[in-house]
């Protein structure tokens, strides 16, 4: 996997804490970034491998050793963006490893820089 100058994806410092906190429960981990429906779009924090990737899935990158995908069609619209992965309280919906807690990642955006999008042959 190719690595870029800026990721594509990111986490807060919360995010982060709660990442590693998981990963000492469950074992190594892994996001998919939910395009939508039942889950909203909420990334979905699973153990790594639980959920299957395929040919449409996209490797945006790792957060605190987790792999972290995105369906094709989702990347394709949100190329431009950096991904940054927060923590908020809340319960979300859908099978994500942090509901028991209280707590939801969410997902914020920071659009790319011209040079940035550029680096990363974002469009």
């Amino acid at each position: 996997m190719t690595e870029h100058p800026v990721p594509r994806v990111t986490a807060t410092d919360a995010a982060r804490a709660m990442i590693r906190r998981l990963r000492d429960q469950h074992g190594p981990l892994m996001f998919h970034q939910s395009g939508g429906c039942c889950d909203g779009s909420s990334p979905m924090c699973y153990p790594a491998g639980e959920f299957r990737t395929g040919a449409q899935d996209v490797h945006l990158g790792s957060i605190e050793g987790s792999d972290v995908f995105i369906g094709a069609a989702q990347h394709a619209l949100w190329s431009h963006t950096q991904l940054i992965i927060d923590l908020v309280p809340g319960r979300g919906s859908g099978f994500s490893l942090e509901a028991p807690e209280g707590v939801r990642f969410l997902t914020r955006g920071r659009v790319f820089t011209d040079s940035e999008a550029a680096s990363l042959g974002a469009g």
